[in-house]
């Protein structure tokens, strides 16, 4: 089993920057990938970036792309997420999972363990 804790969201004014981390625990050596999903109020959960565990690739949505950055420290079990020039459409509750597969997973099912969220929210 893996375990996976998100912090780092808040409140943000548009166009600032906001750091998210995840630290997992447990049999972190079973991780191919990780993952950062969010969903808006009323809205279904969306891919935003992925990072494969030993770092050889990262994926992104388009909507994020050139804006927010995934990387991960293997040494600590922790994925990032640093977002920046954020927009009031970025705010949602943001979720990291973590993906037995080793190929770029967009898909929220290729995710076996997920984190609990966190919020961001970016005032116009």
């Amino acid at each position: 089993q893996v375990q996976l804790v998100e912090s780092g969201g808040g409140l943000v004014q548009a166009g600032g920057s906001l750091r998210l981390s995840c630290a997992a625990t447990g049999r972190t050596s079973i991780i191919g990938a990780m993952g950062w999903f969010r969903q808006a109020p009323g809205k279904e959960r969306e891919f935003v970036a992925a990072v494969r565990w030993s770092g050889v690739w990262t994926n992104y949505a388009d909507s994020v792309k050139s804006r927010f950055t995934i990387s991960r420290d293997s040494a600590q079990n922790t994925a990032y997420l640093q977002m920046s020039r954020v927009n009031p459409e970025d705010t949602a509750v943001y979720y990291c999972a973590a993906s037995l597969a080793t190929t770029p997973p967009h898909d929220a099912r290729w995710y076996s363990y997920w984190g609990q969220g966190t919020q961001v929210s970016a005032s116009s």
